[in-house]
């Protein structure tokens, strides 16, 4: 308990001096401040957080891109037929990511509205309360976007089997549920503390060194394990120091975490 105390005065710490916006750039959540409807900022936020990985200035530049060419992103969508939306991301590419890649995760997220109004419907709906995380819920809300085409290899859409931690997913829900500074929320009917990390090598390292786990890999099971260690400092909001660790990693400051408060 005294070493949990310890770990949680030290991120609450680095929380309150660094979870505000202005330490937000270079981030692709910058994208979602830009849109006051929920209806728009999912849209968006799923775009942003499935092109999140390699190079952030990369990141910025592809996300920036597709923003441009999808106005008014909900209607855009709800006018998107897929051969259009072939026609316009044919050039597009983010590192593995085709304009093929993109034109199917935006024609599933058009299905889904269509069937259940909204993305955050959609997930609402096939949330369970008495699931202990979102992770089952996730995986039939990518069920769902797969379900219009098949999905044998999509560069921003994990398949379960594949033993991904979902990271880039389980961004897009953190952003989306949650609500301070930084993350801007909207949804409802997926309570913040169900929430899992979005784990990735940066944040394994960081864990690995704060003790949270001993799992050498970065999966679905260790993204589990470090949650639910967090859960035992936050209960009610397990992702609440993913931010700031984020950007200590980015930074190189892990001294700041492991350092006496």
């Amino acid at each position: 308990m005294i070493i949990q105390d310890i770990v949680k005065s030290r991120l609450e710490g680095l929380y309150h001096k660094y979870n505000r916006r202005e330490f937000v750039h270079p981030d692709p959540i910058e994208f979602l401040y830009d849109y006051n409807g929920v209806h728009e900022r999912e849209i968006v936020a799923l775009v942003a957080s499935s092109l999140a990985y390699g190079r952030v200035e990369q990141i910025l530049k592809s996300v920036s891109s597709v923003i441009e060419r999808m106005p008014e992103p909900f209607v855009f969508l709800r006018r998107a037929s897929l051969e259009m939306l072939y026609i316009t991301f044919r050039d597009f590419r983010h590192r593995f990511t085709t304009g093929e890649d993109l034109a199917h995760l935006l024609f599933g997220a058009k299905k889904v509205i269509e069937k259940y109004g909204s993305l955050n419907a959609c997930f609402s709906s096939v949330f369970d309360d008495n699931d202990s995380t979102v992770f089952p819920a996730l995986l039939s809300f990518v069920n769902e976007l797969t379900s219009q085409y098949e999905c044998t290899r999509n560069t921003l859409i994990p398949l379960p089997e594949g033993g991904s931690s979902f990271k880039r997913f389980n961004l897009f829900l953190r952003w989306m549920v949650r609500r301070d500074d930084v993350d801007p929320g909207g949804w409802s009917g997926v309570p913040a503390s169900k929430l899992i990390v979005p784990l990735d090598t940066h944040l394994h390292r960081i864990c690995l060194a704060l003790n949270l786990t001993e799992r050498k890999q970065a999966d679905a099971r260790t993204a589990c394990e470090i949650t639910s260690a967090f859960r035992a400092i936050t209960p009610d909001d397990p992702v609440r120091y993913d931010f700031v660790l984020a950007r200590m990693g980015i930074w190189g400051r892990l001294s700041d975490i492991l350092s006496n408060p």
